[in-house]
């Protein structure tokens, strides 16, 4: 895709104006942390404009200079390194200008839950949450536990947490859907491979500004916590259920020894579930547009699986089988199936821009 001049020039200038503004030290409060926001998005697509108009220029003088025969050998080396390089740095240019989407800067909530395989599937929901720890820490993310609920064999039953850090949602929102294991469970006597499925959904976390809740909208019971806990949680009314009555969605949480943090964090998830909602309904024809390209991202759908007698992982909606089952389920071998399943989204929407 062949950017026009005018746009690398329209890129440049709206870069500089926002350099002038961000220097100028007039910018407070919101109109600040709006520009700084603009500012990081535009500076590595001006910085490929910059690198496209460049290059042009330089074939252009190239050129000219192919008339002058002491210089023609030298015209001509260049130009095909040029030749050569222009074209993978305007693919490029055109990747970072596709549309984002407005939720990719944004931390998420991943919630993980056991499906069908029993005690293996919350076993296997168990090895996904630390396989996301992991690649979060080597990203340098935060992962904040907001609600667990335990196997009595170990794993989880369902588990939410919080992930924050730079460019949270952007990576991990392909992740939603049924990951399937296949393997010998360790209360297999027989040696017999079993297949069991946990889900998986990332959703975006809003700001409280983003989903604004009307607190007569809402009916909040307390109650004693059950399970595991210790003395305190299980004799204290601690846990927290919150119902939001226009959506009948209900968020509970029990996991903390306060009852006002539990309530905390059950509003932050029933924040993020609200603003998904809403993001669902909006998108519309989007919708469509995303099952077609890597998936649509629904908890239905299902995406992957890890064969552990055969040591891999396949990615069913590209097509990627990859012999490195065990660097992905440690964590931080699972960065190769993300960068790849973002480059398809990308080079198929680019298709579709083209068409």
């Amino acid at each position: 895709m062949t950017i026009p001049a005018e746009r690398l020039d329209q890129i440049a200038h709206r870069f500089a104006e926002l350099e002038a503004r961000m220097a100028s030290g007039t910018l407070e409060g919101e109109a600040f942390v709006q520009a700084s926001r603009d500012y990081a998005e535009l500076k590595p697509v001006a910085k490929i404009a910059a690198e496209v108009k460049s290059a042009r220029e330089e074939i252009a003088s190239l050129e000219e200079m192919l008339g002058d025969p002491e210089m023609k050998a030298m015209a001509e080396e260049e130009l095909a390194e040029l030749r050569q390089r222009l074209p993978e740095a305007e693919r490029a240019l055109a990747i970072a200008m596709l549309p984002r989407d407005s939720a990719d800067s944004k931390p998420a909530m991943l919630e993980i839950r056991a499906g069908t395989g029993g005690d293996e599937a919350a076993l296997f929901a168990g090895d996904l949450y630390r396989m996301y720890e992991r690649f979060a820490a080597e990203q340098g993310w935060t992962v904040e536990p907001v609600s667990m609920s335990a196997s009595e064999v170990g794993g989880f039953k369902e588990v939410v947490a919080n992930v924050t850090g730079t460019g949270v949602f952007a990576k991990l929102k392909f992740e939603s859907g049924v990951h399937r294991v296949q393997r010998v469970p360790e209360t297999e006597s027989g040696g017999r491979i079993h297949t069991s499925a946990a889900t998986v959904a990332v959703l975006p976390e809003p700001d409280e500004v983003d989903v604004q809740i009307d607190p007569g909208d809402l009916k909040i019971d307390v109650y004693r916590a059950s399970g595991a806990g210790g003395q305190h949680v299980n004799t204290t009314d601690s846990a927290v259920r919150i119902t939001h009555l226009p959506t009948n969605t209900v968020v509970t949480c029990q996991d903390g020894r306060s009852q006002h943090k539990n309530r905390e964090k059950a509003m932050q998830v029933l924040r993020t579930r609200l603003y998904d909602a809403q993001r669902e309904a909006t998108q519309g024809a989007e919708a469509e547009a995303r099952k077609a390209m890597v998936g649509s991202g629904d908890r239905s759908e299902r995406i992957r699986t890890y064969n552990f007698p055969q040591g891999r992982v396949t990615d069913h909606r590209i097509g990627l089988t990859l012999q490195k089952l065990p660097q992905i389920i440690a964590g931080p071998g699972l960065g190769e199936l993300i960068d790849a399943l973002i480059a398809e989204d990308e080079a198929k929407r680019l298709a579709a821009m083209e068409e």
